[in-house]
């Protein structure tokens, strides 16, 4: 398990101090895919290399297995990195080396012989569906694949932890899906915990179970990723977990009326003819300003923005009847002001 206690990080810059990391808590259990999401500049990749010690937490702890990493002697450290292993998202694979030296590498730096680095390292390229290009070097690979061989190098040590910082970013959506689908299966057959630097909620979505939402630096969300799709409560969650909800408000600008915004919690939910039935039952037809709906495992997510005809009482009469769907959560945005203005 891994424990982030308080954990801040401080840079000096030119232009002065940089929290680039404020107060931290996070746990991450064995076993997990968890996700730690947030825009450019939220302090993400300083959390990851706090993770391994790369960087120093000027506050706090992280915790490993109930060790303190920042109490432990630089062989010490080393030893941790050998079972907290990375990948980038620019691979960082050694180009005048062959697929199968660069994955020995870490095997040989630990003093392993020679002919069982080679084993483990064959053994890997299977692992990662690339057997045939053990004397292939980097540069006659895809993207994808140069991928599959950094994962492979992050595994030769048989690592507890794999930490994954934009490893899919700079690669084609088709490609991503099948560089998480591996992540997955390494996580499922090996048991190794996997952490995952994105900033991209599709990836959180595919692959985790848990997440948490950084924003300058501090943790403004967090938990498992079916509660936090169905009911986002910080700004920064919800403009990450539905960016359309966010692009409708832009659009709608200072439009004036009854909106109501439904945010769909689960499979059935989504599927029913909601708003046709609200028409039939009872006779208010509202009208869909905006909507997204996405899938999250088997269950499925989403919301529709709309606006609702009539005064308070026929306001009153939507969200009583939208309130009796199970797995729906129901936010209501009232402005009268232009109707005032006309009367």
């Amino acid at each position: 398990m891994i424990e982030l206690r308080n954990l801040s990080k401080s840079f000096v810059t030119a232009d002065g101090p940089v929290d680039a990391l404020r107060n931290v808590n996070l746990t991450i259990r064995n076993g997990d895919i968890y996700g730690i999401i947030g825009m450019s500049g939220a302090g993400k990749s300083t959390l990851v290399r706090c993770i391994n010690m790369l960087e120093r937490p000027t506050e706090g702890s992280v915790v490993l297995d109930g060790r303190d990493l920042g109490t432990l002697s630089k062989k010490e450290l080393r030893d941790v990195r050998r079972r907290v292993t990375m990948i980038f998202q620019g691979f960082n694979l050694l180009m005048q080396r062959t697929c199968v030296q660069n994955i020995m590498l870490p095997l040989k730096l630990s003093g392993v012989r020679k002919a069982d680095a080679m084993k483990r390292a064959l053994e890997l390229l299977e692992v990662v569906g690339l057997p045939d290009k053990a004397n292939a070097y980097p540069a006659q690979l895809s993207g994808g694949q140069q991928q599959r061989i950094a994962i492979a190098r992050a595994l030769a040590t048989n690592p507890d932890v794999l930490l994954c910082d934009e490893a899919t970013s700079a690669l084609d959506p088709k490609t991503t899906h099948a560089i998480l689908g591996l992540i997955r299966e390494i996580n499922a057959k090996m048991g190794i915990t996997v952490i995952v630097i994105t900033h991209q909620m599709s990836v959180v979505q595919e692959i985790c179970n848990r997440v948490a939402i950084l924003e300058n630096g501090a943790v403004v969300e967090e938990g498992e990723v079916a509660d936090v799709f169905a009911n986002p409560q910080a700004e920064a969650t919800k403009n990450l977990v539905y960016p359309e909800m966010a692009d409708a408000n832009v659009a709608l600008g200072s439009r004036h009326g009854q909106r109501v915004r439904i945010i769909f919690n689960g499979a059935i939910a989504a599927n029913e003819p909601l708003i046709a039935r609200m028409a039939m039952e009872i006779g208010i037809a509202a009208s869909i300003l905006g909507a997204s709906t996405r899938a999250v495992g088997e269950r499925a997510y989403g919301y529709i923005l709309l606006e609702i005809p009539g005064g308070p009482d026929e306001l009153a009469k939507a969200v009583n009847f939208l309130r009796q769907t199970p797995d729906v959560t129901v936010q209501v945005q009232v402005d009268y002001a232009a109707k005032e203005g006309q009367a």
